[in-house]
């Protein structure tokens, strides 16, 4: 025993430091933020028989390897390239004129236009959901999607294998029957474990006939969308287009779908321009580590240090990097009308303790944070100017911008700004104003959560 003890309580102790320090130097190589570094530092150092492991499976982010097996995302060579309106926007993908595109801002619109759109296909169905629930709207939308492979279209079903891990194939077995295809991204349980377990691809979209997309930050389930309003519904907002810059979604969809299903695909002929009075421009944004640098995060890091009349920001969870924060606050500072709309209460309650030391520091700087009460706001919209809005996956927090696969849409649209603005303008007029008092204590633990959040 005493050998154990001896084992245990001293040259346990020195191989985990030895590990610690190795790891530290390679974190350190690494392209991360300053809080992620200080975070894994602390998780490392301080805990090393946790933080060691657990960086081991979850601390990767653009990974040499990942990117050999996937291939970073690029742009088809054999498409007319277009200059960018907006030279602060990065992206593998160029501005596209021509577009038609619609807002879908709440979850019966949202779930009317996936049915419809389902309906109306007559060759292919490409779905990507990071959550497919088990409830009457997931099952629904299967349903559909089963009974157009019945009919010989194609249609294919990308889940994110963390996101959907309670999808049965119980559940999915009508659509594999009918000759439907299935694949899950990056399952949990994989060896050698490297870091994969914490790149999600947190993308959604449905793309029908390779001429028209639904996306947006709403997934396949009751809380996001159903048939009839449904007071516990989520607040959300999804957009339908058509155009040219659906080859550009359907173009990320099948470089998910071929390193998911091991299933070569080329991304065939997109609709060209719309004719008539569609003049929406629309630039395609995808960020993830398929894609070279972050560019997602650069572009919106140029609007808000550009930004000179407003900056709305609606978000389900606010947990920035420190550049974020110095942009927001510096907007704030100078007179810009910043607006940062959160829920009073999201779904993960560990992210609204987190977050509200931001939000403090952001009220400090003459921000106004409204925190919307009759239920959980998820929508994902950054306003920016007269001129610039957006819409995706992402939310305003480091896993997004650093380790999520995401999709973002830049609009460039007077129409679809000011339609934005009065969905901003309504959640505004139902929330609570301000940031509310509380004591030594509770922002004492908010400092200590926040030495953490980069991990979450």
């Amino acid at each position: 025993m005493t050998k154990l003890y001896w084992l245990i309580f001293n040259i346990l102790p020195m191989i985990g430091f030895f590990l610690a320090v190795m790891l530290l130097v390679y974190q350190n190589r690494t392209q991360r933020s300053p809080s992620s570094t200080v975070a894994w530092l602390l998780a490392i150092l301080l805990v090393p028989y946790v933080g060691v492991p657990a960086y081991i499976i979850l601390g990767g982010r653009k990974m040499r390897r990942m990117t050999r097996i996937k291939g970073f995302l690029t742009a088809d060579a054999g498409r007319t390239v277009e200059p960018s309106a907006e030279q602060g926007v990065r992206s593998i993908f160029p501005l596209r004129s021509g577009n038609e595109a619609s807002l879908l801002a709440t979850g019966e619109q949202a779930y009317a236009a996936l049915m419809d759109l389902i309906e109306q296909a007559r060759t292919s169905i490409d779905v990507t959901t990071f959550y497919l629930g088990n409830d009457k709207t997931g099952n629904s939308v299967l349903a559909a999607l089963a009974r157009k492979a019945g009919q010989g279209v194609r249609v294919r079903l990308l889940l994110d294998a963390l996101g959907s891990f309670r999808t049965s194939r119980k559940q999915v077995a009508p659509l594999l029957a009918n000759g439907g295809s299935l694949a899950y991204f990056m399952p949990m349980m994989h060896l050698p474990f490297r870091g994969r377990a914490n790149l999600r691809n947190h993308r959604k979209m449905v793309i029908v006939d390779r001429a028209t997309a639904l996306f947006g930050g709403m997934n396949i389930a009751q809380e996001y969308m159903g048939p009839t309003v449904d007071k516990r519904r989520w607040y959300d907002m999804s957009m339908i287009v058509k155009g040219p810059v659906v080859a550009d979604l359907h173009q990320v969809f099948c470089s998910d779908w071929q390193f998911a299903a091991g299933q070569s695909t080329v991304p065939e002929a997109g609709p060209g321009p719309i004719a008539g009075n569609a003049a929406t421009a629309l630039q395609l944004v995808p960020s993830g580590p398929d894609v070279d640098g972050d560019p997602l995060y650069e572009s919106i890091l140029t609007a808000l240090f550009t930004a000179r009349q407003r900056v709305w920001i609606t978000t389900p969870y606010f947990i920035p990097d420190e550049m974020l924060l110095k942009a927001i606050g510096m907007a704030a500072k100078r007179g810009v009308d910043v607006r940062i709309v959160v829920p009073e209460v999201s779904n993960h309650r560990l992210a609204d303790l987190v977050r509200r030391s931001y939000l403090r520091q952001m009220h400090e700087s003459g921000a106004v944070v409204c925190q919307f009460q009759p239920g959980v706001m998820h929508g994902k919209v950054i306003l920016v100017d007269t001129s610039l809005c957006i819409v995706g996956s992402m939310n305003m927090d480091v896993r997004s911008f650093f380790l999520n696969y995401e999709i973002a849409m830049f609009i460039y649209d007077t129409r679809l700004l000011n339609e934005l603005e009065r969905w901003i303008d309504g959640l505004i007029s139902q929330s609570f104003t301000g940031i509310r008092k509380t004591n030594v204590m509770i922002e004492f633990l908010e400092g200590v959560v926040r030495l953490l959040s980069p991990l979450l």
